[in-house]
């Protein structure tokens, strides 16, 4: 079929780009044995492997309040030009990047699931995203390679089946723990990084079922049986239910544990005759499919009970444990999001202690810098998104600067206004305040962030005035404003009349802060043009020649 030649480039160029046969690699037990002899870092686990990937893609180091912080640029979503970048909350990631750096160290934070918790729209579920998104481009790069194996075997009728391994299992699970121990020990020796490999865990049910029958049939012929394995590369990939699971709440009646575990495949119980055969049962539960990667939990503490109880064993040991199976060995992190009502809630509950306990909480609260909710309203409101409306200046800049109030806390000290406290935050200087200074407010509102004005809010009633009939080409601040204003009465998530008339109160510093800003603006413009100062000036004069003579000046 012949293609028009623009086409044809296209497609050379993706054929090239895509390095297929590279990701597709498929050789021997042996190959690969010498394959990670020369480079160990390919048997990392699934924590290893994701805090290789975030410092992969460059590390900022800056000092803000005379505090050391760093800036992660894989937050920032580069291969997808910042579609999904996460802005102003470099703590609460560096918090959860030094989860992962410790728990590839082995420091025990590799036994706990990861929480994420803050206030709805505060980008948990975005920073989970990037996370899946980036597992999928890092395991198609040769730094972040992952592997597992297939068994090729002989059917009733003599034909050569390859039956992959349903967890996608590292390929080492093949070699006996005595051999392993000694590999892996002269493996670590070559490392000089202070990260050391562990492979840890054994075959997964149906792995072990085949490995057992061809040690039987070769009398321990450990050669013989590897001859029947090929090792291939993996690509891990959310819609193909490889390496990356998400599991997420339904209703009671419509969900059982069977949906993490896996569950019997009732048609091969008849041809293999038991249904404690792992030929037939189908690994492709979440954890199960999650194997070597992440899974995702949905509203992780909206679960029942039963399932949580499938994150103890999960997180803490490593193992689940499917139906009629012994408990099988996972390599994945756990990692859930939640917002405050439900976290309030596992926190009362007395029987819930071992979940609590297992779990490690990351707050991630509202952007309390202006600067920052500012660059979400540019990024989602660009000219060429907005089909030939206007927005005024300072449009976006009021609606961010109204949410960000609405989460700051008052200030304490008696001088200090909400509104001067914002601009110290968003890096501005006051008489009387230094570093020092912003870093005590700071500490000060332990909960600044975990309250407030959602950016979905202020998006919506952007969106809004755009289709307005009013807007006639033009969306212009006082026309969000009064979007805001008026969505008040209807907001679902404000919880008092007072808390209402706080967020009103703010819209009038708001529209204050505007009107000064214009007036500034006003008034450096006319600055720097000559000829109007020419005018002002001479209109000046004339109304005082007017005043001293007692005669009008006309307009």
């Amino acid at each position: 079929m012949s293609y028009q030649p623009e086409i044809q480039t296209l497609i050379e160029k993706y054929t090239q780009a895509s390095a297929y046969q590279e990701l597709h690699w498929e050789g021997t037990m042996a190959q690969y044995v010498e394959m990670v002899t020369q480079s160990p870092r390919i048997l990392r686990n699934a924590f290893q492997r994701i805090y290789d990937m975030i410092i992969s893609c460059g590390v900022e180091e800056y000092t803000e309040n005379k505090e050391k912080l760093f800036r992660y640029r894989f937050f920032s979503d580069p291969d997808n030009g910042g579609k999904d970048a996460v802005y102003g909350l470099e703590k609460p990631l560096m918090h959860l990047v030094n989860i992962f750096k410790s728990a590839s160290r082995h420091y025990g934070t590799e036994r706990r699931v990861l929480l994420l918790h803050g206030p709805v729209g505060s980008a948990k579920s975005t920073i989970v995203r990037l996370l899946k998104k980036g597992l999928e481009s890092y395991s198609k790069t040769r730094d972040g390679a992952v592997y597992t194996f297939a068994w090729h075997l002989t059917d009733d009728k003599g034909e050569t089946v390859v039956e992959t391994c349903p967890m996608h299992e590292e390929p080492l699970h093949l070699i006996p723990k005595e051999i392993r121990i000694a590999l892996i020990k002269g493996l670590n020796a070559g490392l000089n990084d202070g990260v050391k490999i562990n492979v840890d865990g054994d075959l997964c049910p149906f792995c072990r079922f085949n490995f057992r029958n061809l040690m039987h049939k070769y009398a321990g012929d450990l050669i013989r049986v590897f001859d029947h394995v090929s090792v291939h590369r993996l690509v891990l990939s959310e819609q193909d239910r490889i390496g990356i699971g998400t599991f997420q709440p339904k209703d009671e009646k419509n969900q059982d544990s069977t949906e993490l575990t896996g569950d019997l495949n009732y048609r091969k119980i008849a041809t293999y005759g038991s249904d404690s055969d792992p030929r037939a049962f189908n690994f492709d539960g979440e954890f199960n499919v999650a194997n070597r990667g992440l899974i995702e939990f949905v509203e992780v503490l909206k679960l029942d009970v039963a399932f949580l109880y499938d994150l103890l064993g999960a997180s803490q040991e490593h193992v689940i444990k499917p139906k009629k199976f012994p408990q099988t060995d996972i390599d994945e992190v756990i990692i859930g999001h939640t917002n405050e009502p439900e976290y309030k809630k596992l926190q009362n509950n007395e029987f819930m202690e071992a979940l609590r306990d297992r779990t490690v909480k990351i707050d991630v609260p509202y952007i309390t810098r202006l600067s920052d909710e500012l660059k979400i309203y540019q990024k989602d409101y660009k000219p060429e998104k907005v089909q030939g409306k206007h927005i005024a200046p300072h449009t976006l800049e009021m609606a961010a600067m109204w949410a960000t109030l609405s989460r700051l806390e008052e200030p304490k000290k008696a001088n200090l206004t909400l509104l001067q406290k914002l601009k110290l935050y968003n890096g501005k200087t006051l008489p009387g305040y230094t570093e020092e200074n912003i870093k005590e407010l700071k500490d000060n509102a332990e909960r600044e962030g975990m309250e407030g004005i959602s950016p979905r809010y202020i998006q919506d009633k952007i969106s809004n005035a755009l289709v307005s009939e009013d807007a006639d080409g033009c969306v212009n601040p006082f026309m969000v404003l009064n979007m805001l204003e008026s969505g008040l009465d209807h907001h679902s998530l404000i919880k008092s009349e007072e808390q209402k008339k706080r967020f009103k109160e703010l819209l009038t510093v708001v529209k204050d802060e505007y009107a000064e800003i214009t007036k500034n603006e006003v008034q450096r413009a006319i600055c720097a043009d000559e000829e109007a100062i020419k005018r002002l000036c001479a209109n000046y004069i004339d109304n005082i020649k007017a005043y001293t003579q007692k005669e009008k000046v006309k307009n």
